[in-house]
C-alpha cells in the first residue's frame, strides 16, 4: 500500500510527458487541423493562412478563403465599365447614340441600357446564367423571366429550379451559393405572379457541372439555374 502513491505519481508523470492533442479548434501544429482540412494559425485551426491554400479564384482574408476581386480599379474593367465592390459593372453612362455604349447596350432615353432580349419559347426554358460569386439577376435575365412567368401562368407548368455553381471555392460555399441562385429566380417569378406551389428549388453546388474544364468558358456555363419540369 505504501507504494501506491509512488505508482500514481509515475502514471501522472507519464501522461503529462505524453500529452493529449489540443481540443479543436485549438492546435499546436497543422497536423491537429488536418482532419478538418484546415491549418494551424496562432494556436487556432483556420481555413487558410495564405492565399496559396485556397482554390483558384479565391484569396485568403482574415484566415478565410473568399472570392478574388475581379478588379481593384476602373482601369481593369475596360471601356464602358467601372469597378464597384470588386466587380466590373457597366457604367450607366450618358449617351446620344448606340455607338456611345459598350457592346450589348443601346442608348435609351440618354442612358446606356441593355439591349432587349429576344422573345422566349414556352416549350423550352433556357438556363439562367450568373456572374462569378453572384446570385443577382441581370436586366436581360429579368426580361426573360418575365416571359417565362407569362408562360407558367397561362399553362399548368410546374418546375424545380436547380441551382449550380462552378468548381471554385469550398463545397460548402458553393452549395449555399447554388441555393441562393435558385431562390433568387423563384422569388422573381413569384413577384411576377407565379404561384409559389408551381416552383420548387434545390441547390447542387459544384456537383453537377454541365461541362468539364477549369477555364472561364466552363465556369461561366456551370454557373446556372436550370428549369426541370415536374
Amino acid at each position: 500500500m505504501r507504494h501506491l502513491p509512488h505508482i500514481g505519481f509515475t502514471l501522472a508523470l507519464l501522461l503529462g510527458l505524453t500529452g493529449c492533442p489540443p481540443t479543436y479548434p485549438k492546435c499546436e501544429s497543422d497536423e491537429h487541423c488536418k482532419e478538418k482540412g484546415e491549418v494551424c494559425v496562432q494556436g487556432q485551426c483556420q481555413e487558410c493562412a495564405t492565399s496559396d491554400q485556397c482554390k483558384t479564384g479565391f484569396v485568403c482574408e482574415t484566415n478565410k478563403c473568399v472570392p478574388k476581386p475581379e478588379c481593384t480599379g476602373d482601369s481593369a474593367c475596360g471601356d464602358g465599365k467601372k469597378c464597384s465592390k470588386g466587380k466590373c459593372v457597366v457604367d450607366a453612362q450618358s449617351c446620344e447614340a448606340d455607338d456611345d455604349c459598350p457592346s450589348g447596350y443601346g442608348c435609351t432615353a440618354g442612358r446606356c441600357q441593355p439591349v432587349s432580349s429576344q422573345p422566349v419559347s414556352c416549350t423550352s426554358f433556357e438556363a439562367v446564367r450568373f456572374g462569378f460569386n453572384d446570385y443577382a439577376l441581370t436586366s436581360d435575365t429579368q426580361s426573360a423571366l418575365a416571359q417565362y412567368a407569362d408562360c407558367i401562368k397561362k399553362g399548368t407548368l410546374r418546375f424545380t429550379l436547380e441551382g449550380h455553381a462552378d468548381e471554385r471555392g469550398t463545397e460548402e460555399f458553393n452549395m449555399v451559393l447554388s441555393q441562393k441562385r435558385a431562390a433568387a429566380v423563384r422569388k422573381y417569378l413569384v413577384d411576377l405572379g407565379v404561384t409559389g406551389g408551381a416552383i420548387d428549388t434545390i441547390g447542387y453546388g459544384e456537383n453537377k457541372p454541365v461541362v468539364s474544364g477549369s477555364n472561364e468558358d466552363a465556369w461561366a456555363r456551370n454557373r446556372r439555374v436550370e428549369f426541370r419540369k415536374r
